[in-house]
């Protein structure tokens, strides 16, 4: 019998400055009654990232939430406003089929991290539903408020430490 899982709902942004390539990534899990809470900002995790670009950024704080054992056990609904990640998936058969090599024969930029986020998508049910950063308050959703919140907490951590 197939039983179905309870939904989670992450929250994912980061912040990047290109001159230093550091980085502030962030994530939020909220269950569906947790969307009004007005705690929401004290569950928010932050790391900061050496050696980043927007790009790896986005990808390593998505690998980072994604790391708990416990996800198995939930449908993921992923906000993000990242376009990479929300293509990944469509870009998969091409990159295992050229061993994540250019047409030119180099080897693709982030591939360890690609190979690692295709190895989580195996065990997680996950789903990716992209955000459109910085909208009028005026048009903003229950998502985009949530998504907003995730967003100031990275670029405040980037901007303390720049």
């Amino acid at each position: 019998m197939n039983k179905i899982k309870p939904q989670i709902y992450l929250f994912t942004d980061g912040s990047v400055n290109p001159q230093s390539g550091i980085g502030f990534g962030a994530y939020l899990f909220l269950e569906k009654v947790e969307f009004f809470s007005a705690e929401l900002e004290k569950k928010i995790k932050i790391k900061k990232f050496d050696n980043t670009s927007s790009t790896k950024l986005e990808l390593e704080t998505l690998l980072w939430a994604l790391n708990d054992e416990s996800l198995k056990n939930f449908q993921i609904v992923a906000y993000m406003d990242c376009q990479n990640i929300i293509g990944l998936k469509g870009r998969r058969d091409r990159f295992e089929k050229n061993n994540y090599m250019t047409s030119k024969g180099i080897q693709i930029k982030n591939n360890k991290l690609y190979k690692e986020f295709f190895k989580r998508l195996d065990i997680l049910d996950c789903e990716f539903i992209k955000v459109k950063g910085h909208k009028k308050v005026s048009v903003k959703n229950e998502i985009d408020e949530i998504f907003t919140l995730v967003d100031r907490v990275t670029r405040k951590a980037l901007r303390e430490t720049i």
